[in-house]
């Protein structure tokens, strides 16, 4: 790895530097040069931070074993970072996209040529999950690469059925492989890192918060030219994804339900804002038509 790389990532994986903080040391120092040699008071001055917060980041950019531990992760996943080749194009073009991704699996799984990001509600109803086998199967069937978030319910659906038809998935996870969340599907996870791909932003030893969700939503949208959803609340994640989507130009699908289901209102909700409704999996072909030629 080069002295560059390990540099960003030691920097991203301090407790106290934000995206936002990481961002402005990338245009003050791009190439991290000084990032041994700046001192506490430095970094104060030059980030307007507390004094404090400024000597927490000096003294853990230069602990001994921080580093060694930063050393013995990597032998459990890959870094790519926004400035590696392997990075997906795709989530480059998104406006706030992730420096650093931690992986687990299948790293060629990053730069698949079909990627589909479905999400949905926690608790689908009846309906859900037959109709989602309709219109995902032929898709995976046609080489998509499902992405999506592994929260119970739909999430782990989808990748459950990306798998248990040959393809392809992708989970973001919103917590570091430390402490991976939910925790009811641990044999998922496993299968998923040794044969598909799991992806997070934060670093292995970053426990879950609940602003985790809402921000990991952001890739899950970026890494596909779509995003359908499959059942969603009024209030709920799923729409939050969309939120991200559309501001990532990206299209969005919706599929229908039953007009007394109220895990069907968000998806209703969305097509009355203008997504597409989905009628079928062909709906799903034909937007990704210039791609399949």
């Amino acid at each position: 790895m080069n002295t560059f790389k390990q540099r960003l990532i030691h920097l991203h994986a301090c407790p106290q530097v934000s995206r936002s903080l990481l961002n402005k040391w990338l245009k003050l120092d791009p190439d991290l040069a000084t990032l041994l040699k700046i001192t506490p008071e430095k970094i104060s001055t030059t980030f307007r931070l507390p004094s404090e917060n400024s000597l927490v980041i000096y003294k853990y950019l230069h602990g001994t074993s921080i580093m060694k531990k930063l050393d013995t992760d990597e032998q459990g996943y890959e870094c790519v970072t926004i400035f590696d080749t392997d990075y997906p194009e795709l989530l480059k073009t998104i406006p706030d996209p992730p420096l650093v991704l931690y992986i687990k699996g299948n790293k060629k799984l990053l730069k698949h040529p079909l990627t589909l990001s479905v999400v949905g509600t926690r608790t689908p109803s009846n309906y859900a999950l037959p109709a989602m086998r309709q219109i995902l199967i032929p898709l995976i069937k046609s080489n998509f690469c499902m992405v999506s978030g592994m929260a119970m319910g739909i999430d782990q659906c989808v990748h459950r059925l990306a798998i248990q038809h040959g393809g392809t998935t992708i989970a973001v996870i919103g917590s570091g492989f430390d402490h991976i969340y939910p925790r009811n599907n641990l044999a998922l996870y496993k299968h998923m890192g040794d044969t598909q791909l799991i992806i997070s932003e934060y670093p292995p030893d970053r426990p879950p918060r609940k602003y985790h969700f809402p921000e990991r939503n952001r890739i899950i949208s970026g890494l596909s030219e779509a995003t359908l959803v499959i059942e969603a609340r009024l209030r709920s994640g799923s729409l939050i994804t969309v939120d991200q989507a559309l501001e990532q130009g990206r299209e969005v699908f919706a599929m229908p339900g039953p007009i007394d289901s109220k895990t069907s209102e968000g998806c209703h909700y969305m097509i009355r804002e203008g997504a597409t409704l989905l009628q079928g999996y062909q709906d799903i072909i034909h937007a990704y038509a210039e791609k399949l030629k």
